[in-house]
């Protein structure tokens, strides 16, 4: 029997013919001269500060829903979308990005360090400013919406959790600053539950990253809403696995998170070989969140695509 054809995947790129690279976790970035700047969404997946894997199409996948999104919510703040000349690549105002990721959260989840469910069980009440109830269970819905700051993490550093008061203190935001992004975190998330549910999903969490353009002005940045940044659950089983005990069914990045945490301490430890039918059913995993989250369908690329030499192709017209 023939194998499928493998799918194209993105792992590096590098066009040393750009100027001002800038190598992220999950993206690169190249800053123009002109103040524009070109980033590229690779297919790494990153959790825990460390890259996981290679997930093929999830480039595609987060820079297309990212669009979906950004067009969705352009008339709650501007953000910083100029163009998109490539499935995996979109072009942008560059920005002085603010040093507070702002992360808004409507249930007790997550399984990171700084998430509430991992401080929670941990016997924490007070965090972030807020101060939550006992008795509250894992997934369970929060009496309301809460805004959970993290400093933004420069360099490979770690992000660490915020209070708004530590925020002013420390002079990360000013007094306005602070007000306007904490007012358009919560009125993006508002739009992304509303639009989420109408696809029978719920947006349990998601975080948000602002910056200052030349003008001062406070600009959505880099993605929103997509499988990464967010986490996703489907409505129809939520209270059924709630009562039950067992984590939402979801398909966000916590599929390979969960698998890693289970297998060793993944901010200590060395990350075990996920094994290739995880890779190719994770990649499933990001179709099908864009298609259930945007309602259109995924144009894959074809089959042995050199998605490297395409986004070259297409990125010739930035040249100098």
């Amino acid at each position: 029997m023939n194998s499928p054809p493998l799918r194209p995947v993105l792992d590096q790129i590098d066009l040393p013919e750009l100027p001002g690279r800038y190598s992220g976790k999950v993206r690169e970035n190249y800053d123009l001269p002109d103040g524009r700047r070109v980033i590229i969404a690779t297919d790494r997946l990153s959790a825990f500060d460390r890259i996981l894997a290679a997930i093929p199409y999830k480039g595609q996948v987060l820079t297309q829903t990212a669009r979906f999104w950004f067009e969705e919510t352009a008339d709650i703040c501007p953000n910083h979308v100029l163009e998109y000349p490539d499935p995996n690549v979109v072009v942008g105002r560059r920005l002085d990005i603010l040093p507070v990721e702002m992360v808004v959260r409507a249930y007790l989840a997550g399984t990171t360090g700084t998430s509430i469910l991992t401080l929670y069980s941990q016997g924490l009440r007070d965090m972030y400013g807020v101060r939550l109830p006992d008795g509250l269970r894992p997934n369970q819905r929060l009496p309301e919406v809460i805004l959970t700051p993290t400093s933004k993490a420069f360099d490979g550093g770690h992000d660490e959790p915020l209070t708004p008061a530590q925020i002013l203190e420390q002079g990360l935001l000013t007094r306005r600053q602070w007000d306007e992004v904490s007012a358009h975190a919560l009125a993006l998330f508002a739009r992304g539950q509303a639009l989420a549910a109408e696809r029978g999903l719920i947006l349990a969490d998601t975080k948000y990253e602002f910056g200052l353009d030349p003008e001062g002005r406070i600009v959505l940045a880099d993605e929103i809403h997509t499988p990464d940044s967010s986490r996703y659950w489907m409505a129809d089983t939520y209270e059924a696995r709630l009562a039950a005990g067992t984590r939402p069914d979801s398909f966000d990045k916590d599929f390979v998170r969960s698998w890693v945490s289970e297998r060793c301490d993944p901010y200590v430890d060395p990350i075990p070989a996920i094994p290739p039918e995880m890779v190719e059913r994770t990649s499933d995993v990001y179709v099908d969140a864009f298609q259930r989250i945007t309602g259109r369908a995924f144009e894959a690329p074809s089959p042995g695509l050199d998605i490297a030499a395409r986004v070259r192709g297409n990125l010739a017209r930035y040249v100098s």
